[in-house]
């Protein structure tokens, strides 16, 4: 019974973790929750208090998701060339900085500014700590301490619980002045800078003294890698949907009110649940939970759609969307986390982090404009649905050819244990 508590306590398993990979993954749950104090009520504030018009405010928004998930690549690539710590250190002031815009800003000038800062902070840092992560935990699998699989679900588990977290403050915060809220997560971030300037190790870059384009060149002459990015991006173009797609659902059934409570309740789900799913996947499938877990995320929407057309009441449709959605999630991102690692030969893994998201966020910006399309376009609302379940199956049969041709994603890599 003790040893089954422990695999279902995030704090008891992150005791066996080193200090520095303990501080990456509590340093994530600073992130989210300095994050969602912010972004769930910036559209409100720019609409609300600065009266700006429907357009601007959706720039304003694709803006800060291209300088984030659009420049991951540049960021993974320094990781690799100047290190971890320097580049996420360097992410944490420029993200303060784009707050402290944000906080003063009532103008265009100073609303752009910090929008892009906040985003490009996150392109920084983000590739690097996740790279870091995945090279320490390499290592600690070797000599019997938790996997990588299970280090990147607790580092996930750690992210849901900032996601709880940081929209509860920001809630408590909206009687005040958006500044405050801005100035809030700001301080956020400047513990989160003192954490890891005391706490993470000074090491030397894995490939100092290098150019950093040779990073890029080693990704892009990884066919393997590439077509698993690919197939990966229609994940985050998936979980988007929680912020795109989910919403309209609920406006459309009048219960738009809930979005918040479904949010709570995907997060809920993670944190429960992540860290013994990520374990019982690891060792009954190994890397077949890839073409698994997008099966999982095509069956979300599917189900969806079949919902919808039925007229199944109210919000329904939406609860099994973000709950089966959240399942695929979880089966999904601990073991291709993982497998970036294997597939980069433990090499570069800056790089090929930032890439790996940067596909994401072309796969967001292309599919999200063709979704929208649809959700404006009036036809049967299940329709949005349908279509987009195609993207996750397309990467569910993708991800079952890569798992049985590629040597470092044969689906016993994993399954079979830990590495001789």
């Amino acid at each position: 019974m003790s040893d089954l508590l422990r695999r279902w306590s995030i704090l008891g398993r992150l005791g066996e973790l080193p200090r520095p990979m303990r501080l990456i993954v509590l340093g994530q749950l600073a992130f989210n929750t300095g994050f969602y104090l912010v972004l769930p009520f910036f559209a409100l504030h720019l609409t609300r208090d600065l009266g700006l018009g429907g357009a601007l405010v959706g720039l304003l928004l694709g803006l800060r998701t291209f300088s984030q998930q659009g420049l991951f690549f540049l960021g993974g690539a320094l990781a690799d060339r100047f290190g971890t710590r320097p580049v996420a250190l360097t992410g944490f002031v420029v993200r303060i900085v784009g707050l402290l815009l944000l906080a003063g800003a009532d103008g265009p000038v100073l609303l752009v500014a910090g929008t892009v800062a906040t985003g490009f902070a996150a392109a920084l840092f983000s590739p690097a700590v996740e790279a870091e992560l995945a090279r320490r935990a390499g290592a600690l699998e070797r000599t019997d301490g938790p996997t990588r699989s299970e280090a990147f679900a607790m580092f996930g588990v750690a992210g849901e619980v900032g996601v709880v977290v940081g929209p509860v403050l920001g809630s408590l915060l909206l009687t005040v002045d958006f500044a405050v809220t801005a100035l809030a997560a700001a301080g956020v971030f400047v513990v989160v800078l003192v954490a890891f300037a005391r706490g993470m190790p000074r090491e030397p870059a894995a490939h100092a003294g290098e150019p950093v384009l040779a990073g890029w060149g080693e990704v892009l002459r990884n066919p393997a890698f590439l077509a698993f990015a690919a197939a990966y991006s229609s994940w985050l173009l998936s979980y988007n949907q929680l912020y795109l797609a989910l919403p309209v659902e609920l406006a459309r059934v009048g219960s738009a009110g809930l979005l918040g409570a479904l949010f709570v309740l995907s997060a809920v789900i993670v944190v429960v649940g992540q860290v013994p799913l990520a374990e019982v996947v690891r060792r009954r499938l190994g890397t077949r939970a890839l073409p698994v877990g997008f099966a999982v995320l095509a069956l979300s929407f599917l189900a969806t759609a079949v919902l919808v057309g039925l007229g199944a009441p109210g919000p329904v449709p939406a609860v099994v969307f973000v709950v089966t959605l959240t399942l695929g999630q979880m089966t999904v991102v601990p073991i291709a986390q993982d497998a970036v690692g294997r597939l980069a030969g433990e090499r570069r893994l800056g790089a090929h982090f930032g890439v790996l998201a940067s596909a994401g966020g072309l796969a967001v910006l292309g599919g999200s404009a063709l979704l929208g399309a649809l959700l404006d376009a009036g036809g049967p609302p299940a329709l949005p649905w349908a279509v987009t379940a195609a993207l996750p199956l397309t990467s569910a049969l993708v991800m079952g050819v890569l798992v049985r041709r590629v040597p470092a994603l044969h689906a016993d890599t994993l399954a079979a244990g830990r590495p001789s």
